[in-house]
């Protein structure tokens, strides 16, 4: 099998560590070969974040270069912009549409882009957009974004349902499964 890249991209403090780790261990599981990279930018302080997921039957590097990614999993507008380069021909973004101010327009000195999602599909990309956060407060929490964002990454994947909720049960702290879970169906079903 060839090697399939996946980029998640958004904002520290959006839960996108977790969302690569739940995604690594549910592919482990499936017995692919699989490289989750480190951080990159400022996960503490709301800056741009992201990881890549690599999986195959080998993978020898945990780097998505530009245009390599199969998929680009988005937690903001903005990021799946920015990241937009690294997908490659025919790969699909699946992003949240909501939108987080970076500290440019906080201070005024840019305005945030207008129609995002109309500006990506624009150019020849598929984009899988919609409101997670709304989803994610109807299943109880807000920072369940990214459970609601890999429910809906999960209609890419040929994997059954039962395979997911293992990957969210091995990841997921016992205290908050059942908030994930329905965040998860809300983004299956979205």
């Amino acid at each position: 099998m060839e090697t399939k890249s996946i980029i998640i991209a958004g904002v520290g403090g959006q839960g996108s560590l977790l969302a690569s780790k739940l995604l690594g261990r549910l592919l482990l599981d499936q017995g692919y070969d699989v490289k989750v990279s480190e951080v990159h930018g400022m996960s503490q302080r709301g800056g741009s974040v992201v990881t890549y997921v690599r999986y195959g039957e080998k993978v020898y590097s945990p780097i998505v270069g530009l245009g390599e990614a199969d998929l680009l999993l988005s937690f903001e507008l903005l990021e799946a912009a920015r990241w937009l380069p690294y997908l490659k021909v025919g790969g699909a973004v699946v992003t949240n549409t909501q939108q987080i101010d970076p500290m440019p327009v906080v201070t005024g000195q840019m305005t945030y882009p207008e129609d995002l999602a109309a500006k990506i599909a624009d150019k020849g990309v598929k984009i899988d957009a919609f409101d997670c956060l709304s989803l994610a407060e109807e299943a109880g929490s807000p920072k369940a974004v990214n459970i609601v964002l890999l429910g809906r990454l999960s209609h890419y994947f040929d994997f059954p349902d039962e395979v997911w909720q293992k990957a969210l049960e091995a990841v997921v702290p016992a205290k908050v499964l059942e908030i994930n879970r329905k965040a998860f169906r809300l983004g299956q079903e979205a």
